[in-house]
């Protein structure tokens, strides 16, 4: 009966949603975030087959890293893992709030109405820039315990998801600024160089 018990315990234990994470962080990041120029943020991410303990070990370990950064979202990929992962946190003032976890994110549908909003990423800090990005969206993913969701995003949140859903693909918000004077601008006032942005068309 002890064993079925140690059994149950322990498969109780892999099985658990995250830890609350809190959103004060004093140490600086514990994962290193790549940054532009960086060749693994042009590659793209893997969906994950198996949501299992150690998915939910690296989202709390992203999480940690992103408070700490004082970012607002972070991709597996910036941390130099291949895996369709995303946190986010639009809330981050907020301590009651819940982060979301993304596993496996597909958007399914794109509002009709674009607009355009300055951009930041941990992976390219101090340049901000204005991006045009359809306002709200629909999509689908697995959360922490590899359930199944659907959700609606607008505004900010809708913005982060596909920004952050961007990583997933290699693709970098500079990509997708149209002014190429203020990019240029921006990335030279933080030391980085236009040869590494990848414009889409």
């Amino acid at each position: 009966m002890a064993n079925n018990f140690s059994q149950l315990a322990r498969k109780s234990k892999a099985n658990s949603p995250i830890e609350k994470v809190p959103k004060e962080q004093k140490r600086p990041p514990s994962l290193e975030i790549y940054k532009l120029g960086d060749d693994v943020l042009r590659e793209n991410a893997k969906r994950i087959s198996k949501v299992d303990n150690s998915i939910r070990i690296l989202a709390k370990e992203m999480l940690q890293s992103m408070y700490a950064a004082k970012g607002i979202g972070l991709a597996a990929p910036q941390i130099g893992i291949k895996k369709e992962l995303l946190v986010i946190d639009v809330n981050f003032e907020n301590a009651s709030a819940d982060p979301l976890i993304l596993i496996n994110p597909e958007i399914t549908n794109y509002g009709t109405t674009l607009n355009s909003y300055e951009e930041g990423c941990l992976s390219i800090p101090g340049v901000y820039l204005n991006v045009i990005r359809p306002s709200t969206i629909k999509l689908r993913f697995r959360d922490e315990m590899g359930r199944p969701r659907k959700m609606k995003a607008d505004g900010l949140l809708a913005r982060c998801i596909q920004h952050e859903m961007d990583h997933l693909k290699g693709v970098l918000f500079v990509d997708r600024v149209t002014s190429k004077e203020d990019l240029n601008k921006e990335l030279m006032k933080e030391g980085f160089h236009q040869k590494d942005v990848m414009p889409i068309n």
